[in-house]
């Protein structure tokens, strides 16, 4: 159990370098995906999103988190990684 604020603060700094690296290695199967798909459309993939969401909702509510969070976090981490799949599918399919 942290005793202080910064124990807090390290915990979450520990945490954070998780994060990203859970980031890098999702980033890295975007790319790769991006190759599979033919077109806008199906980069954004709406049935999908809706999908992710509905699993990261039901997760965080087992973990005890909250699902609206989650959700918020998720909606912005799959826009800025629609757009880094676009610009990947564009640059793969010239």
């Amino acid at each position: 159990m942290p005793d202080s604020l910064a124990d807090i603060r390290d915990q979450i700094d520990a945490l954070d370098a998780e994060v990203v690296r859970h980031l890098a290695a999702r980033e890295r199967l975007v790319r790769r995906a991006a190759a599979f798909k033919t077109n806008d459309h199906a980069v954004r993939a709406p049935a999908r999103v809706d999908q992710v969401i509905a699993r990261v909702r039901a997760l965080s509510t087992e973990a005890g988190a909250s699902p609206d969070v989650a959700e918020q976090v998720y909606r912005a981490m799959i826009s800025a990684f629609i757009t880094l799949e676009l610009a990947e599918h564009r640059a793969t399919n010239l």
